[in-house]
């Protein structure tokens, strides 16, 4: 039998699904909206993300590192999402509604090795985070 691990938080952001999307589609404002303080800068990366796109990311979690992601789901202004090397899924859905786009950002970890994060408290840091990467969002796109 098989658990789910995921986390998953949820916004109402004043703005367009596309507004949002191609924020979210462009490696390079990753940065800007990384609630964790963890993502620093672009290694490499396409000016706009899609299904199997790879791109890395300098990281600082106490040590500097470099994490390679790849786009495993791409629907224009719907969803986006990619995983790095232990599998683990950050997806963000996109639904219009009325007062804007409801934005969920999801951290799947649903793997045999998550119980490394999982005893080191990874993932209540991760919803903290992800409610600030929301915030963030919002706060770029409405400016």
């Amino acid at each position: 039998m098989s658990s789910s691990r995921s986390i998953s938080v949820s916004r109402l952001i004043p703005a367009t699904p596309s507004r949002i999307f191609d924020l979210l589609a462009d490696p390079r404002q990753h940065v800007r909206l990384d609630g964790s303080g963890s993502v620093t800068s672009v290694k490499k990366a396409p000016q706009r993300l899609a299904l199997g796109s790879t791109f890395s990311m300098h990281m600082k979690l106490g040590l500097d590192y470099v994490t390679r992601n790849r786009v495993v789901q791409f629907q224009e202004n719907r969803s986006i999402a990619w995983h790095h090397f232990a599998l683990f899924v950050w997806r963000y859905d996109l639904e219009e509604v009325d007062g804007g786009t409801l934005v969920t950002e999801s951290f799947n970890y649903d793997r045999p090795w998550a119980f490394v994060i999982i005893a080191l408290g990874f993932p209540e840091r991760n919803r903290a985070a992800m409610e600030g990467t929301l915030q963030r969002l919002e706060s770029i796109v409405t400016a």
